[in-house]
């Protein structure tokens, strides 16, 4: 398994740096929209949908929606992030209140509605975030990732409090100071790096740290589906990683918030 995930990250890794950072303009919405239908294929799995032709219609309407957002131009603005924001909301108190509130949300239908204002705003925001430079979409990047890796190991040596045994057993509270330690230290990192002062540095800490623990959200709602679908990876795409989902989860959470706090909404 292990040699699997690394020949895996060998080729991923780079082929991934080259187009987020390699593209821009169209050619960067063309090349992300194609991750996020590839997500989408897999989330018409954890929405129940399994007849395949099924599947391929249903990501086919993600892709025309994905168009006429782009065409429209409604790809770099405030509003799709917004719908996403608010979708979020929804999924943190279902989150919250699994299995309890499960019928509100877990016919297949409803499913995959809950899918479209994960996946599309990411994407959005993934657009808006490039837009505006580079050094912001990296930024992002390395805060999902550092919020990880600090949860991880916060979690492995002093995790004892569950933060939510029902929907994902292995997380606890710790892990998630963890994640806000790295994530902070981050930040401060960046703010010297970038020159932005000390009241522009106190306003990506908290800016930081408010977006790490929506980011956890997106974790936990995957897992919830996850274990509602009674499946361990959202697929097998990436062998040795499970599928792109299990790879953005925290990303599609962090992502609408974040690109509104760069194009100055919040």
């Amino acid at each position: 398994m292990l040699r699997q995930r690394i020949i895996t990250a060998a080729w991923l890794a780079p082929l991934m740096l080259a187009g987020l950072f390699g593209l821009s303009g169209g050619a960067f919405a063309l090349f992300t929209a194609a991750i996020v239908l590839l997500a989408g294929w897999e989330w018409t799995n954890l929405a129940g949908i399994r007849r395949h032709d099924h599947r391929l219609l249903l990501v086919g309407v993600l892709a025309l929606a994905m168009l006429m957002l782009w065409l429209s131009g409604a790809a770099l603005a405030a509003w799709p992030l917004w719908l996403g924001v608010i979708g979020w909301l929804a999924n943190l108190y279902w989150v919250v209140h699994y299995p309890a509130r499960g019928r509100q949300w877990q016919s297949p239908s409803r499913r995959l509605a809950m899918g479209l204002w994960v996946l599309l705003p990411a994407w959005v925001g993934l657009v808006v975030l490039r837009d505006t430079g580079a050094v912001w979409l990296l930024f992002v990047l390395l805060l999902v990732w550092c919020a990880d890796i600090g949860a991880y190991f916060a979690g492995r040596a002093f995790g004892r409090r569950k933060l939510a045994p029902k929907v994902s057993p292995g997380k606890s509270w710790e892990g998630v100071a963890g994640g806000l330690v790295a994530t902070a230290l981050l930040a401060v990192l960046f703010a010297t790096w970038q020159g932005l002062g000390t009241s522009g540095g106190l306003s990506l800490v908290l800016a930081t740290l408010v977006v790490t623990l929506v980011s956890v959200l997106g974790d936990l709602l995957e897992s919830m589906l996850k274990r509602y679908r009674g499946i361990k990876d959202s697929s097998a795409l990436l062998p040795g990683h499970g599928g792109v989902l299990d790879r953005i989860d925290s990303l599609t959470a962090a992502l609408p918030l974040f690109a509104l706090i760069a194009l100055g909404v919040l």
